[in-house]
């Protein structure tokens, strides 16, 4: 190589030099496009690196997701194998998570009849905190597991949604900090008083829009009564209302519950620029074409596309047994919402309620709110 070629490169390397060190709108123009626990490292580079970073993390608003299905090769649930790779590729901080897997799997409650012995259990100490530790301190997970799950494949919100009623599957929803949304955590156990309530955000809050509900151990005896006491003050309200019961709960810690003791845990979404509605597919609805119907009267809400999230709480008798034939409900809303993601979870029990608000104008409304052998579908947008 030439005097005069070394002397072009070692020019070139100067210049670019300086306006990775000088020049924060390239800077920031080329963090747009590092993952977010990239992003997080190269801040430490300098101030004017740190401040980018910042800036590209404040922009970062819209919510991602990472879902899992098929048999993990891992002593780990599918979930949490996958997650340990994509989470490295995800383009937001997250502040909250939701976290679904298969009860079978994650709890080891399937038996194997012909051995006559347990499946192993995933659901262990160690798996629950690799789980947090793949994630940012701080960050509120809430974890269930349930006995099946409704996802959308990793990539696309415009890829069909699966129902799976069997086998392993699982999905974390990631929801970063959002100007104009705040989601609150809940858990209640053993008592709850008005006082709880409010600090919950679930009363006296004119901001509440959208309750994710979902009770576990709930055919223990007094479980039920606990319930209601949660869901009447929220059956007169106008936020969405929408959740299941299910099978455990593996996140936040029940340090404060005994064994086999019931509760509630739950997310509620407040703020201006969160919108909701949700509609109920009846027992009576079996035929593919009327619950396509049902699911498009949430159009009448006109939520935008943008950054809107699907939710499905289906009693765990409908599914395929149901309708002789496959993923009917999560096809048809694919079909109305081709590019909404959609999420979920087949249980034992649905809470929801009809509910379509437009322009602070309620075009739907049902105030009962525990159902069974029904689906609850609700659309959930973040501004």
């Amino acid at each position: 190589m030439g005097e005069n070629e070394e002397f072009g490169f070692s020019l070139q390397d100067s210049k670019a030099t300086y306006v990775l060190s000088n020049v924060a709108e390239v800077v920031e123009r080329i963090l747009t496009f590092v993952p977010t626990k990239s992003l997080l490292r190269v801040a430490s580079v300098c101030r004017l690196w740190r401040n980018c970073a910042r800036r590209v993390l404040r922009t970062q608003q819209q919510l991602t997701w990472v879902s899992a299905s098929g048999a993990s090769s891992t002593e780990v649930h599918a979930l949490c194998s996958v997650l340990a790779e994509e989470v490295e590729k995800v383009f937001l901080l997250p502040k909250t998570v939701l976290a679904m897997v298969d009860c079978e799997a994650f709890s080891g409650q399937a038996y194997c009849y012909e051995q006559s012995k347990a499946k192993k259990s995933r659901h262990s100490p160690d798996t629950v905190e690799e789980l947090k530790l793949l994630l940012p301190r701080g960050c509120d997970i809430m974890g269930i597991s349930t006995p099946g799950i409704v996802l959308t494949p990793s990539g696309s919100s415009s890829s069909p949604p699966q129902e799976y009623q069997e086998g392993e599957a699982g999905f974390a929803v990631m929801f970063p900090s959002m100007e104009g949304v705040h989601i609150k955590p809940f858990h209640f156990c053993k008592s709850i008083s008005p006082t709880a309530l409010k600090e919950a955000g679930l009363v006296d809050n004119p901001e509440l829009r959208v309750v994710l509900i979902f009770g576990y151990e709930a055919f223990n005896s007094g479980a039920s009564r606990f319930l209601r006491q949660i869901l009447k003050p929220l059956a007169e309200s106008n936020a969405v209302i929408a959740g299941a019961l299910v099978e455990n709960v593996f996140s936040p810690p029940r340090d404060c519950c005994s064994a086999g003791a019931y509760g509630v845990v739950g997310l509620a979404l407040s703020g201006p620029k969160v919108q909701g509605a949700s509609v109920i597919l009846d027992q009576e609805l079996s035929d593919p074409k009327e619950v396509e119907a049902t699911i498009r009267r949430l159009k009448a809400a006109k939520i935008p596309e943008r950054n809107t999230v699907g939710f499905m709480f289906a009693c765990v008798g409908r599914g395929q047994g149901y309708y002789n034939q496959a993923n009917v409900e999560a096809d048809a809303f694919h079909k109305v919402f081709p590019n909404t993601p959609l999420f979920g979870l087949f249980g034992n029990g649905e809470i929801g309620c009809d509910r379509i608000v437009k322009e602070d104008y309620t075009l739907y409304y049902r105030d009962i709110l525990q159902h069974t052998y029904t689906t609850v579908m609700t659309l959930v947008h973040l501004g």
